[in-house]
């Protein structure tokens, strides 16, 4: 049996309950090379030794894939190492980008992995952070209205199951450079992002305003 699949089972009998009937759970690789290559990423990046990839969610960061489609979308994520088009990113591990959720323009909510596993997905915060991709974002397929309110009820949901404290853009990551949330080790590790734009962000803000999160810091 795959590894990921037993995570899902061990998480759904108990530790961490998976019914959601907006949720599909479509899993990607995580076998022992995504799971070996997760630790040497924290260890590596964050100067974190564990024995399991494991985080304490105290983020969700908001994405745009800047792919058209969703099978496109979930194959840029399934497997465990980086295509070589991603070279700019390879020097600071093989590990593949992931993120926790993806999703579908017609707004379908994809788990991709359990929350509480680490993915790739935000330089510097990766230990802390759930990470929600939605397919698209380019000028040719901008975000549409129904992945608007499926991000809006995930971060509803997310922070009842957790203890979230920030919601942030993808383009906001850098304003935590000074932050304790903060393990970066490399200064020079940094990439220039603008997903999902300030518009999405400012939209999802306004709707879950009443769930109180921190104020992401200013630069």
């Amino acid at each position: 049996m795959k590894i990921i699949r037993s995570i899902f089972i061990v998480f759904c009998l108990g530790l961490i309950s998976c019914k959601s009937s907006r949720i599909v759970d479509k899993p990607i690789e995580f076998e022992r090379d995504r799971i070996d290559l997760s630790l040497a990423y924290m260890q590596d990046r964050y100067g974190l030794k564990k024995a399991a990839p494991k985080i304490d969610p105290k983020m969700i960061v908001l994405h745009w894939t800047a792919i058209p489609t969703l099978e496109g979308s979930f194959n840029a994520f399934k497997n465990s190492t980086l295509p070589q088009s991603r070279e700019a990113i390879s020097g600071a591990s093989q590990l593949n980008v992931s993120s926790h959720f993806l999703v579908d323009r017609d707004g379908t909510i994809y788990r991709l992995m359990p929350e509480t596993l680490m993915a790739r997905h935000v330089i510097g915060l990766n230990h802390t952070a759930i990470g929600v991709e939605n397919v698209g974002g380019t000028e040719e397929t901008p975000l549409t209205e129904a992945q608007l309110q499926a991000n809006i009820w995930l971060v509803k949901y997310l922070k009842k199951k957790y203890d979230i404290e920030y919601l942030l853009g993808h383009y906001e990551y850098i304003n935590f450079e000074d932050h304790e949330l903060w393990l970066e080790v490399d200064d020079a590790y940094r990439t220039k992002k603008t997903d999902p734009g300030k518009q999405f962000m400012q939209d999802v803000r306004k709707a879950v305003k009443n769930l109180n999160f921190k104020p992401v810091p200013e630069k």
